[in-house]
């Protein structure tokens, strides 16, 4: 039918409409199937491309039945998936990742086998982490473990702690700053979840206080990484937290999820302004808190004699 209404010159936006879809899966499957160089959708060529497509998929084994016994065999000997799947690639016999034979063998425990009890923590399914691991690489960056011990201690003010929050449905979302010793909050307004967009809110946050930032640990999202400009911008010097670590920001965790009961989770931000985002923080900052013996962070601040 698609390529019918297409040869009676009929828009994306028209087929959508003839056939019930949205005018952009139209336009992407239009895109992914359109032969060269006449440029014609064909509707047969269409159907063979995705069959192709489908049959290099990940969802689809690319491992025989034989393949399977012989590393359910080495599952048996009591050899972890890391084990076979670099014995394997060794000799040459087979390459396939330790991640594949994990998910092969969940997969089964799913369908009610018993190949999990073979593994050394058989109840447990949980992330592996390996070498390969990239999230929060960047070249230069300074390691939470470079960080003052002082800062640990919550005895100096100035440390801060940083993350976003983000909304649904579109790109909209916010960065949230806590000082560990006063627990005192700042929410800025971002458009987007980008570098140019979080360096440009975050540097004004800063000069609000310029003389209230002394560090700041950072989550390991991409949108952290042109902390150098940050760092040139304002002389505050920012660390990261370990990946996945969410415990080495604790303050900041525990703020966010304050944050939410303004802002739940599954509501868009994209109406939300900086005004709204800073009546929010005011809130917070004069919400009293436990760990300030029911003291607010704004008079924690009045204490320390900042303001």
């Amino acid at each position: 039918m698609l390529s019918a209404l297409r040869k009676q010159g009929f828009s994306n936006a028209e087929i959508a409409h003839a056939l019930g879809r949205h005018r952009s899966t139209i336009g992407r499957e239009v895109c992914r199937n359109t032969t060269h160089p006449d440029g014609y959708y064909r509707a047969d060529r269409a159907q063979e491309a995705t069959i192709g497509r489908r049959s290099h998929s990940r969802r689809n084994s690319h491992f025989s039945a034989a393949d399977w016994t012989t590393v359910e065999a080495l599952l048996a000997q009591w050899l972890s998936p890391e084990q076979i799947s670099g014995r394997l690639r060794l000799e040459a016999v087979l390459d396939i990742s330790h991640e594949t034979i994990y998910t092969h063998v969940w997969g089964d425990k799913h369908r009610g086998g018993q190949l999990h009890r073979l593994l050394r923590q058989p109840t447990k399914r949980r992330k592996r982490y390996g070498t390969y691991e990239k999230r929060g690489r960047l070249p230069g960056k300074r390691s939470i473990s470079e960080r003052p011990a002082s800062v640990e201690q919550r005895r100096e003010f100035g440390h801060w702690e940083m993350d976003t929050v983000i909304g649904t449905g579109d790109t909209h979302c916010i960065i949230t700053l806590v000082e560990r010793l006063s627990g005192f909050v700042l929410i800025g307004k971002l458009t987007a979840r980008s570098i140019a967009a979080l360096n440009h809110r975050l540097i004004k946050l800063i000069r609000r206080h310029p003389t209230w930032f002394k560090t700041i640990t950072a989550d390991n999202g991409t949108e952290f990484h042109g902390y150098a400009e940050i760092e040139s911008a304002t002389g505050v010097h920012i660390y990261f937290a370990t990946p996945y670590h969410s415990w080495e920001r604790g303050t900041n965790e525990n703020t966010n999820g304050l944050i939410r009961q303004y802002l739940p989770k599954r509501t868009s931000m994209r109406g939300l302004t900086q005004a709204q985002c800073d009546a929010i923080a005011s809130h917070l900052n004069h919400r009293p808190r436990k760990r300030l013996l029911y003291r607010s962070p704004i008079e924690c601040i009045q204490q320390l004699r900042l303001c």
